[in-house]
């Protein structure tokens, strides 16, 4: 069965920079299992698997535009210390910010003596991403996972 939308996807992938630096990977856990055609992966991946067949393997070199987007030096910003309210921070810790409608994650990167450093940028923004990918199943969605958006089962959503 051919990957297309609504259909879902079940692969084993390992996902590496420029480098060669192992950036993140399915290898020892459940295959990633996903519904097709629903944003649950970024968009550079599913175009990639677009029409695929189970049992391809193949590589995706996907740009920082259909990846996690391009940096943008807006989202980086200095805080004043005391808005921590002394609490302790370090650099690479993560929190929650903005508001109500719309929440996004920012890391600390410095903490100098009267400010602290975040960046709001996705920490794979303006990385060129290289997947390897193994297709291993297309089936179709049930309606129950339609309607919830996600899969039931091994690699997906468990209720």
């Amino acid at each position: 069965m051919k990957v297309d939308l609504n259909k879902v996807v079940s692969i084993h992938y390992t996902l590496t920079d420029n480098n060669g630096t192992v950036l993140d990977s399915s290898a020892g856990r459940e295959p990633l299992a996903y519904i097709h055609g629903m944003g649950h992966l970024i968009p550079g991946m599913e175009e990639g698997l677009d029409g695929r067949t189970t049992g391809e393997k193949l590589n995706l070199k996907i740009s920082p535009e259909k990846g996690y987007g391009v940096r943008d030096e807006r989202m980086v910003q200095e805080i004043p210390v005391s808005a921590f309210g002394g609490q302790e921070v370090k650099p690479g810790m993560q929190f929650e910010a903005g508001s109500d409608e719309q929440r996004f994650i920012v890391t600390i990167t410095n903490i100098g003596t009267e400010t602290v450093t975040v960046d709001g940028n996705h920490p794979l923004a303006g990385v060129e991403l290289n997947f390897d990918v193994e297709l291993l199943d297309v089936r179709e969605a049930t309606e129950e996972e339609l309607a919830h958006g996600h899969v039931h089962g091994p690699g997906g959503h468990h209720h």
